[in-house]
């Protein structure tokens, strides 16, 4: 009898296959060929094949969430956190080629607006991480103290906006270049503060 699979390596397959192919043509003969598998064991992971996709898409994406903790964990000054914060959030999908392809085929999973979001648990993770950071800050009177809840949300809807516009709808340099005035706007704030302000 064949050994499991790690729901790891199932993942990781699916996400090729479903990059390959998006979720309309991939099919669960696809991803269990390319598993060694036959469509049956498959089913041992998975309900359907809608189930697979979201197992897998839900695994990728808490994948990029954990390269950007990890990073953040890294550095202890929040300003540094915060910076290193947005750029690893970015960079990760220059590293993850699958995942970018399959959000191309499915820009739906990653919303502008949470209303309609699929993965909106693990999006929530990612705000109160910005949250934390921002509170942090604040603490350490190296941030304004401006409302973290509101200002986390603020941020993220930028970040998935240059996500959007630099993974999903093009690959533009421009908009690497516009991120980064971005970033540091938003840590140096808008107005030049005078000396004794």
């Amino acid at each position: 009898m064949r050994q499991r699979e790690s729901n790891e390596t199932i993942y990781r397959n699916a996400l090729l296959v479903f990059a390959d192919f998006g979720y309309r043509k991939a099919t669960m003969e696809d991803i269990a060929g390319r598993l060694g598998m036959t469509k049956g064991n498959l089913y041992l992971y998975a309900r359907n094949k809608d189930d697979l996709y979201r197992k897998t898409v839900a695994h990728a994406l808490l994948q990029w969430q954990a390269r950007v903790a990890e990073a953040v964990g890294a550095e202890s000054d929040p300003k540094q956190r915060f910076t290193i914060l947005c750029h690893k959030a970015l960079e990760y999908l220059s590293e993850d080629e699958p995942l970018r392809r399959v959000l191309v085929f499915d820009p739906e999973i990653f919303p502008m607006f949470a209303a309609h979001d699929p993965y909106e648990a693990i999006n929530r993770n990612s705000v109160t991480m910005i949250r934390d950071i921002l509170a942090e800050g604040i603490a350490a009177g190296v941030f304004r103290p401006v409302d973290p809840d509101r200002t986390a949300e603020v941020i993220f809807l930028v970040y998935k906006m240059f996500v959007i516009r630099t993974y999903i709808v093009s690959q533009d340099a421009f908009m690497r270049d516009m991120f980064d005035d971005t970033v540091s706007l938003l840590t140096k704030g808008l107005y030049v503060e005078a000396d004794g302000e």
